[in-house]
Order: structure tokens, then sequence, then C-alpha cells
């Protein structure tokens, strides 16, 4: 059976910046749920200090392998919550995270939370998601 999605927009802002208010996801049989996923390498030791687009392009890499592990992709990401020390700078360089889900062609329900700081000080966004196929 085919995953059917369905957006739920009783707004059409939300459209604009990449991301629907809700989705009625149908026909999956499988769930991903995907820890927090930043701009780490292989050894776990945190990349790109001080450059928000290069951190924000290796957290969708590393959320992308996760999916890929999983025999996913971006295209069936249907939550996506997005964490971030500085929102102002993430939004200069949220194209980088927009391009990348609409080239996916999906525009998962989305949340975006200022924090103090994640677990490792140099990280300036972590990317946690959900996924279905």
């Amino acid at each position: 059976m085919a995953i059917e999605r369905t957006a739920v927009n009783p707004v059409a802002w939300s459209e604009q910046m990449g991301f629907n208010q809700g989705e009625v996801v149908a026909g999956h049989t499988r769930t991903l749920y995907c820890s927090g996923q930043a701009a780490t390498g292989d050894d776990g030791a945190p990349r790109h200090a001080g450059d928000m687009a290069a951190q924000v392009a290796l957290s969708v890499d590393n959320l992308e392998a996760v999916l890929g592990a999983a025999g996913m992709s971006l295209a069936n990401l249907v939550r996506l919550n997005v964490y971030t020390t500085d929102v102002d700078l993430l939004f200069q360089h949220y194209g980088v995270l927009a391009s990348r889900l609409g080239a996916a062609g999906v525009a998962p329900p989305t949340t975006m939370l200022g924090v103090t700081r994640l677990a490792i000080p140099a990280l300036m966004v972590e990317l946690e998601g959900i996924a279905v196929a």
C-alpha cells in the first residue's frame, strides 16, 4: 500500500516557508523515530564551528544517513523538529534546509525552538525527525 499524505493548512503562510501546519498520513506500515542529528562527523566530533549554513547542511546529511539506513529518505519525513542556539542566524540560512526538503518533495510539519545550548557547545542546530514508509 502506498503512503498517502494530505496537507492540512487552515492558513497559507507556512506553505510559503516550506512546511505544512499538519499532515494526515495513511497507508504506512513502518515508523522511524530519529534522534537529533547535528553537524558531527563519523567520530561524533562537531564540525563547522561558527558556520550555520555548513552545520545545517551536515545535519541534513546526517539525518539522511539515518533515514537511508532504514531504507527511507527525506521524502518519508512526516515530522521535523529543529533546535537552534540562534534562531535569527538560522533564519538567514534556512534555505539550506528548505531546499533539501523541497527537492525531496516534502513539507513536513515543523517546529523550530531556540535553545540555550545543544549537547555539544560548538553545535548550533539539531534536526529531529519522524518518518514513515
